[in-house]
């Protein structure tokens, strides 16, 4: 069986409610909004959030309405962020489809992603639970702030480790993090395992990140983004920090300032990829998940107490550390 039958197995039923009222509030009547929605439901992705939220839920208790809601809820504010992102990054592309603002206009992209951000605030009003309330609004508060901290970090010459898992932790982890502590909390979990649960999301969501930022050294179509694109951006992810921090080649220091600068070439990107191997920023970064993954693993055996449950977040947490896109 691979990872993804396996993970989702528990939690089946419960994964096809959650697409089924997902997708119909993603639904509009009006032409243009209707469109744009469709096209937004196109994406489809692998659930990876949601399939989190559900499975602690499963742990803790059951899913309930409370927890669909939640989980409705908090994608469609990943997704409204998604779509105001591509606006601020001006992105063409989405998951290997055209962006909303690419196939619309900017306009249209901003105002959809404010219909559906109003979603998210109207399907988690649903849950009743104003614990669950608060944490979402709080969610959007640090994923926004998280992209501010982002884009000013591009304008700090200094190139330091611990900033760029600031910006992870206010991003990726951020919605990780709050899938597993809001599910735990809408199965009546005590405090004590929120808590937990709510650290294990972290760990998971910074190594799901590492994995991506891996990524962008490699060229493949399956990942949907040329090599070096988050360079492009201004971008400088661990593999590379820890690569310029550990040696003294002030030629690549320069270019990784270019990058920040905005003023980098594709040739010069391909030198900083390239040094970035050599100097074993790669192995670092990997061993870096094997970390987060040992701190996971240690609370899937100690708080996990659903054996359907605890098999699947061990798949899950191999497929996030061996995925290859």
């Amino acid at each position: 069986m691979d990872y993804l039958s396996l993970i989702k197995q528990p939690i089946e039923k419960d994964l096809n409610d959650f697409i089924e009222l997902f997708n119909s509030s993603l639904t509009h009547e009006q032409t243009l909004l209707s469109e744009v929605l469709a096209h937004i439901r196109k994406r489809g992705g692998k659930r990876m959030r949601p399939i989190l939220m559900l499975l602690m839920a499963k742990n803790y208790g059951l899913v309930s309405s409370v927890t669909q809601y939640s989980a409705v809820g908090l994608e469609l504010l990943h997704t409204a962020s998604l779509v105001h992102d591509d606006v601020v990054d001006e992105s063409g592309e989405r998951r290997g489809q055209a962006s909303v603002n690419a196939s619309y206009n900017n306009k249209v992209a901003v105002l959809v992603g404010d219909y559906i951000l109003s979603t998210a605030l109207l399907n988690v009003a649903h849950t009743g639970n104003q614990r669950i309330i608060e944490y979402l609004a709080e969610l959007g508060r640090i994923l926004a702030a998280g992209e501010i901290l982002q884009l000013s970090n591009i304008n700090n010459q200094e190139i330091r480790e611990d900033v760029y898992y600031d910006v992870i932790k206010q991003k990726t982890a951020a919605l990780f993090e709050a899938c597993a502590a809001i599910g735990a909390i809408s199965a009546n979990a005590p405090d004590e395992e929120v808590q937990k649960a709510r650290q294990f999301g972290q760990n998971l969501g910074i190594m799901f990140q590492i994995r991506d930022d891996i990524f962008d050294y490699f060229d493949s179509k399956e990942i949907g983004k040329p090599t070096g694109n988050d360079m492009t951006e201004g971008k400088l992810t661990l593999p590379v920090i820890y690569a310029l921090n550990n040696t003294d080649f002030d030629s690549m220091l320069t270019l990784a300032k270019k990058v920040k600068a905005g003023t980098v070439n594709k040739d010069e990107i391909a030198v900083l990829v390239e040094f970035t191997k050599q100097q074993g920023g790669i192995e670092y970064a990997e061993q870096k998940m094997q970390d987060f993954s040992k701190l996971c693993m240690s609370y899937i055996d100690e708080c996990i107490t659903n054996k359907p449950v605890k098999e699947a977040l061990t798949a899950y947490v191999d497929y996030v550390v061996q995925r290859n896109y």
